[in-house]
């Protein structure tokens, strides 16, 4: 099945493509529609196999070292391509302790929500 992956791989040259019926296993259901490739599935057979010895090994780069015979920087700069490939949700950062002063002192939040985000 992973061959499989890796010929459509080379065959398209890493271009987006679309799936247009699915078939499921052991089952006589087909679903035909315009669907898109999971966002893994869109990497190289190599960056797969990158990423899935990184989670089996729990993400430890010591590990990715040993395996793969790489640097520490190596494995950073590697780890930080292949997730520069997918659009993350960016992660709202808590305000500082300044910040939520900040507000109180301007009359946005109260005292008591003042103090709940400082202690969370």
């Amino acid at each position: 099945m992973s061959q499989d992956w890796q010929e459509l791989t080379a065959l398209t040259g890493n271009a987006p493509i679309i799936v247009e019926r699915v078939k499921m296993v052991k089952k006589d259901i087909h679903i035909e529609g315009e669907f898109e490739l999971p966002l893994l599935s869109r990497l190289t057979a190599e960056d797969q196999v990158f990423v899935m010895a990184f989670l089996r090994y729990d993400g430890s780069i010591k590990e990715m070292e040993r395996i793969f015979g790489i640097s520490y920087p190596t494995v950073k700069n590697r780890l930080a391509r292949i997730a520069g490939q997918f659009e993350f949700v960016e992660k709202i950062s808590a305000p500082s302790r300044e910040e939520i002063l900040r507000q109180l002192e301007k009359g946005e939040i109260t005292a008591a929500e003042a103090i709940e985000r400082l202690s969370q």
